[in-house]
């Protein structure tokens, strides 16, 4: 299989510019004029997609107090599991509308289900390609329901031990889908750079013959654009107006101008990355002739000898080339040479 898949016009994966999403999730802070103003700002900054998320937090949990639906330590430390799914969902009923904004602006528009009610719901207002969260890795039978609609699918790797991945996507494969993109992912809320392992990207591409990338919880731009020069083909990085508009996932998100200086910085890495080419740009072939080359550093009569006192390889690159330097010496001067002449074939007897 070709480590390629398409969505919409756009292809991903090998010989192709990375895709870039920017993923809404929390960020629209329960406000659809929020969620509508950070489609068009992804669409500036220049994502190729905004994500979303279908769920509600009676598909994603029960409403319990017991202890073990509370978070223990980090970002969302002592949350309620119930309570922080009713903060950070969005809505239904704005889905439909958020796609058509998307589609009128030129931005792909696509979302992470997290049950068979949410895939049946994105089917119905057209969603063309599909997110896997990395928690739901593990849930085989609603991987192979959304395999079995036939779309691309992007799924996170986060948590995932090797046979883990290899369980999940044998689950796609098995359903005869095999239009598949892996990400790499830290599940920290922030990720630690130091617990990030991005030289696993490659290895994953090639272990599972499929295009990866990286979904990157870390703050700043410097782990995705470092993913990018190993290989990373797929870029998903969360993204809002302003922290300073406060939401489960705030603290970790991307303003505009952030992600729009990540966008530059990773086409540029990939235009530094260029390929496997022994080639002078054309910049290079102007820069050629100030190469360094043997001349005539003392004037010369007609049959004196060469020697190191009155030859010189200096810049710039007229005469013969260093590497007959010492051939040349003791051979005779067939003419008079003057000082700082590039010394040529015809001037020596």
């Amino acid at each position: 299989m070709e480590r390629k898949i398409k969505i919409g016009s756009k292809h991903i994966g090998e010989g192709c510019p990375c895709y870039i999403i920017a993923e809404m999730s929390a960020n629209h802070a329960m406000d659809f004029d929020n969620a509508i103003k950070i489609i068009h700002l992804a669409k500036e900054s220049g994502a190729d997609a905004i994500k979303i998320q279908t769920y509600t937090a009676d598909t994603m949990t029960l409403n319990s107090r017991k202890e073990q639906f509370l978070i223990k330590e980090g970002t969302w430390e002592g949350a309620n599991l119930y309570e922080l799914y009713q903060q950070a969902y969005t809505p239904w009923e704005w889905q439909a509308r958020l796609k058509e904004e998307a589609d009128k602006i030129g931005i792909d528009f696509f979302s992470t289900p997290f049950d068979k009610r949410a895939v049946d719901f994105l089917e119905s207002i057209g969603v063309e390609f599909y997110k896997i969260a990395s928690f739901e890795l593990v849930d085989i039978p609603l991987l192979k329901y959304v395999a079995s609609k036939g779309k691309p699918i992007i799924m996170s790797t986060g948590m995932g031990t090797l046979g883990e991945i290899e369980e999940a996507v044998s689950a796609i494969r098995g359903e005869g889908n095999n239009q598949l993109c892996l990400l790499k992912c830290s599940s920290e809320y922030p990720a630690n750079p130091e617990n990030m392992n991005l030289n696993a990207i490659r290895h994953i591409s090639e272990t599972f013959n499929v295009p990866a990338g990286l979904s990157d919880h870390s703050v700043g731009p410097l782990s995705a654009v470092v993913a990018v020069s190993l290989g990373a083909k797929v870029i998903e990085k969360h993204f809002c107006i302003s922290r300073e508009i406060k939401n489960p996932d705030s603290t970790f998100s991307m303003e505009p101008a952030e992600f729009k200086k990540m966008v530059e910085d990773i086409r540029i890495v990939e235009k530094a990355l260029g390929e496997a080419a022994y080639k002078r740009s054309n910049s290079e072939k102007t820069y050629v002739g100030l190469r360094r080359s043997i001349w005539v550093a003392k004037d010369i009569k007609e049959g004196e000898i060469f020697t190191e006192e009155n030859l010189r390889v200096v810049r710039p690159g007229h005469g013969l080339e260093p590497k007959f330097f010492k051939e040349i010496l003791g051979k005779k001067a067939n003419s008079d040479v003057e000082e700082a002449t590039p010394l040529k074939w015809n001037m020596i007897e």
